[in-house]
Parts: structure tokens; sequence; C-alpha cells
């Protein structure tokens, strides 16, 4: 009996969990779906199903523009992350020079400071480089945000790789080039993965730079877009319409994390154990 009570607390924990977890969502859904008055009534299950917000989105504003714009940008950062991070990893990893823990320790405490404390120099940096609205401007500044934790997580990834795999390539006549890339990637995929996830949710999501590096909207990633949707008044304000937006811009997340869930659980519990 008492095996059986544990079991219904946890199950009803994780119940629990769960709908605290997915109910902002699944209202963000119904409210899309709704239109006029309904926008401000009370409902916790779908009445009507109306997807002319899903329309207007794309009506009012160039917010497919503002979406490719995302993906570039989220898509471009990865890339970048992975590549400089990789490299970055294997120079910390496995080779010893003189200032490699406190190169290591200044990248890291790059993170620490938030975005806002660096504002005004990267805007600085990025209008004295002629980034100014573009989309190279916030792949530059989103760097600054993925590029310590990148680098951090896949340098521990890569201490704990056997020496020997590494020598027996060298012994092979394989640069180091080539083992990075054909010796240790392969190995690295989960961890890879999970860092350029999460960096690309990071991009995908930042709204500062977006909005202080951009000035028209055929140049806005989709956080900027969504905010700027506006309305004399906030009972004008097109809430189906935002809600509608919100939930496009989070289908890709979610579809993302599903594809490689399995890899990015075996890349945050990889470095757990030593076995």
């Amino acid at each position: 009996m008492t095996r059986i009570l544990k079991r219904l607390s946890f199950w009803i924990l994780v119940a629990a969990i769960t709908s605290f977890a997915l109910f902002p969502f699944y209202y963000a859904v119904l409210t899309s779906l709704r239109s006029g008055s309904d926008l401000f009534s009370v409902a916790y299950l779908p009445t009507k199903i109306d997807f002319s917000n899903y329309v207007a989105v794309f009506e009012r504003q160039p917010f497919g523009r503002n979406i490719l714009n995302s993906v570039i940008v989220a898509g471009a950062v990865v890339v970048l992350s992975l590549f400089l991070g990789l490299t970055a990893a294997y120079a910390f990893g496995r080779a010893s020079f003189r200032g490699r823990k406190l190169l290591l320790l200044t990248i890291l405490s790059v993170s620490m400071f938030p975005q806002v404390a660096v504002l005004s120099g990267m805007f600085e940096l990025i209008r004295w480089l002629g980034l100014y609205n573009t989309l190279a401007g916030l792949v530059l500044a989103n760097l600054m945000l993925t590029l310590p934790f990148t680098v951090w997580v896949l340098t521990t990834f890569m201490r704990e790789l056997p020496r020997e795999i590494e020598e027996a390539a060298f012994v092979d006549g394989a640069t180091p080039w080539i083992i990075v890339r054909r010796v240790f990637l392969p190995l690295m995929m989960p961890a890879a993965v999970t860092t350029g996830l999460l960096a690309f949710i990071a991009a995908w999501n930042e709204f500062l730079f977006a909005l202080t590096f951009t000035l028209t909207n055929e140049q806005r990633t989709v956080p900027v877009a969504i905010a700027l949707m506006s309305g004399s008044s906030a009972y004008e304000l097109p809430w189906g319409t935002i809600m509608a937006a919100s939930v496009i811009v989070t289908l890709p997340l979610i579809v993302l994390v599903l594809l490689f869930q399995r890899k990015i659980v075996t890349g945050l519990t990889a470095g757990a154990v030593k076995g």
C-alpha cells in the first residue's frame, strides 16, 4: 500500500510540474485562435477555432522576413560558435602553453557581464565596423553571448577524451585539424549538438542587441518584431496576433529539441560520470 501511494504521489507531482510548465504555451495557442471580444474572456477550452490571427501576422508586417532574419542570425551564430569553440577547446584541452588557465577563465568571465553593461561598447564597435542595421552585426553581438559557454563546455569534454586516440592519429600522419575534424568531432557530437542547440536558442530569443543594433523592420529578428506590434492603447494591442506570432516562433525550438533530444541528454550527462 505504501509503495502504491509513493508511486501515485510521484506521478501526481510529475503531472503538476508538467501542467505548470506547459500551461503558458497552451494558453498562448488558445488565445491565438480567438478574435474580437473573445480575447478578453477567460476560457480554458477552445470554443471555436479562428486562424485569422496567423494570417494577420504576415499581412501587417514582413514577418516572414523577420523569421528568415532570425534563422540566418541563429544559424550563423551556431556555425561560428561551434567552429571557434571546437578549435579553441582543442587548444585548451590538449595543448599546454603558458597562461592557458588564465585565458580560459577570462573567456568564462565574459559571460558574467549583463548585456546592458556591454551595450554601449558593443554599439560603438558595430558602428565603427559599419555593421549597424545589418545581420552581420547581430551575429557578431550574439557571439559574445554564445562563445564563452561553448568554449567552456567543449573544453571540458575535450579533456576527457583518451590521449591514446590522438597519439595514434599523429602516428598515422594526421594534422591537428584532421584530428579535430575526423577524430574528435564524431566523439564530441552529443556535446556539439547540445551546445549548438543552446547557442541557437540564445540567438533566436535575443532581444536587447537586436533592438539596439537594427533600425528598419526588414532587418529585425522575430523577438523585436513581436515586441513592436503596437496599438494606441492596451485594449487595442493585437493580442491575438502577438500570441499567434509567439506560437510560430516557438514551434521551431520545440521541433529541434524533439529531433535531437537523445543527443541532448547524452551531451548533458556524458561528462557527469567517469568510467
